[in-house]
C-alpha cells in the first residue's frame, strides 16, 4: 500500500529519480495494470499485470507475460526516452492521477497504478477516440496535444485516412472542442481552416503548431501505418 500511494505522487512531481528499478537490489516498485494499444488502434490488444519503477530518470516496465521495457531518459525535456533499440519514446500524463502513458514505436502502454480492475475489466471501445472510429478511418488514436505551449500533456481524439507514401488526411478534435483538418503531402503539412501552420520533423515524427497556439505531435507510424 505504501508504494501504491507514494509512487504516483512522485511521478507527478517529477521526483521519481530516487526510486530504484526492480532490477536493482532493494528496489521500490509498484504493481499495476498495463493496457497495450497498437499504434493507430482504439482497442487494447492486451491487458495484464505489470510492474513499474524508475531509477535515475530511467523507466523499467516488466509485464507479467515476461516482456520487459528499458526506457532511458534522453535530452533536456522531461518525458523523452530511448528504448532498448535506441528508438524515441514519449511519456504522457493523460491518465491524470490514475497512471501514465508511454508512446513507443508500434504501440502505446497505458499504465494504471490500481490493478484491482483486472478481475472485472471490460473491453476497450472506440468511445475513447470519438467521434472518430475505425469504421470510417484507416486508424484512430489519441494524439499528444496542448494549447499555448509545446507540452503535449493532453490527448486529442483523431482519425486518419492514408493515401500511401506518407500522404494522409487527418482529422482531430482540438483541446477546445473544435475539429481540425491536417493534410500531409510529400513531407509538407497544411491545415486549410487555419491561418498559420508550422512544423518540424524528428526521426519521421511531426511536431505541428497551428495559429501559434495549438501544438500536436503526430508519430510517423500513425501516418504510414507501420
Amino acid at each position: 500500500m505504501k508504494n501504491s500511494v507514494i509512487l504516483p505522487a512522485l511521478l507527478t512531481l517529477g521526483l521519481l529519480a530516487t526510486v530504484y528499478s526492480p532490477r536493482t537490489a532493494g528496489a521500490d516498485s509498484i504493481n499495476g495494470r498495463c493496457d497495450i494499444y497498437p499504434t493507430g488502434e482504439d482497442h487494447a490488444s492486451l491487458t495484464l499485470p505489470c510492474t513499474f519503477s524508475q531509477y535515475q530518470g530511467n523507466v523499467y516496465i516488466d509485464r507479467s507475460d515476461g516482456v520487459s521495457y528499458t526506457l532511458l531518459a534522453t535530452g533536456d525535456r522531461p518525458g523523452n526516452f530511448k528504448d532498448q533499440k535506441g528508438r524515441a519514446v514519449y511519456r504522457q500524463s493523460g491518465l491524470g492521477k490514475d497512471g501514465v502513458i508511454f508512446r513507443l514505436p508500434g504501440e502505446s502502454i497505458y499504465i494504471y497504478w490500481d490493478s484491482s480492475s483486472l478481475s472485472v475489466l471490460k473491453p476497450a471501445d472506440s468511445s475513447t477516440t470519438a467521434p472518430y472510429t475505425t469504421s470510417s478511418y484507416n486508424a484512430t488514436a489519441l494524439l499528444p496535444c496542448s494549447v499555448t505551449g509545446p507540452t503535449h500533456e493532453l490527448d486529442c481524439p483523431a482519425g486518419i485516412i492514408r493515401n500511401g507514401g506518407g500522404s494522409a488526411t487527418l482529422r482531430l478534435m482540438n483541446p477546445e472542442g473544435k475539429e481540425r483538418l491536417i493534410i500531409f503531402d510529400n513531407g509538407k503539412v497544411a491545415a486549410p481552416d487555419s491561418r498559420n501552420v508550422t512544423w518540424t520533423t524528428r526521426e519521421g515524427d511531426y511536431s505541428i503548431i497551428i495559429d501559434g497556439r495549438e501544438y500536436y505531435f503526430v508519430p510517423e507510424g500513425f501516418i504510414y501505418g507501420d
